[in-house]
């Protein structure tokens, strides 16, 4: 399950860096159609979509590595089991609001296409297609909060500076 796991989240990051390359080309040919006098339509609305994917998608696999903006006034100074139950609150507070997330954006996708949503851009691209980019990157965030509430709760999950299952309160029993 582990393998399966880092490889949705990899893959989720592949995705997302090949959507920004997807923005360098809509901007480079943007560009290259001010100067050559050719006109592409939709360039800004593509580069807005590649840009909104690649931030989607990138979510997760960005948690995971631990590079999502954390304020750990109060939980950095904590250790043991008081610093295990925090973070159980919070990647739990984490999880329903990832989920609530996910939910939404379904619903938005699924509206978007049951009304014939477009576009207003000069691409008229039905909107659910780029909104299916926003769907998957909060779902497997949703998974990566519910993956990270399963290691913290074994005792597995890795805190900054201390190892996992390393117990730092001597009169802390070990969390399993």
């Amino acid at each position: 399950m582990r393998r399966f796991l880092d490889a949705l989240y990899g893959s989720a990051a592949w995705l997302a860096a090949l959507f920004m390359i997807g923005v360098l080309v809509m901007v480079l040919l943007s560009i290259a159609g001010r100067l050559l006098n050719f006109y592409f339509p939709g360039t800004d609305a593509y580069a807005g979509y590649a840009m909104a994917g690649a931030g989607f998608l990138a979510l997760a696999h960005t948690l995971k590595k631990g590079e999502h903006i954390r304020v750990t006034l109060i939980i950095g100074k904590l250790r043991g089991r008081s610093r295990h139950w925090l973070e159980l609150w919070s990647l739990t507070a984490a999880v329903l609001l990832s989920g609530l997330f996910a939910f939404y954006a379904v619903r938005l996708a699924w509206q978007s296409h049951q009304f014939n949503d477009i576009s207003t851009s000069a691409d008229a691209t039905p909107l659910w297609i780029p909104q299916i980019l926003m769907v998957v990157g909060t779902l497997v965030l949703f998974i990566a909060f519910i993956d990270e509430w399963v290691l913290e709760w074994r005792g597995q999950r890795a805190h900054a500076g201390i190892a996992p299952n390393e117990n730092t309160d001597p009169g802390a029993a070990p969390h399993e």
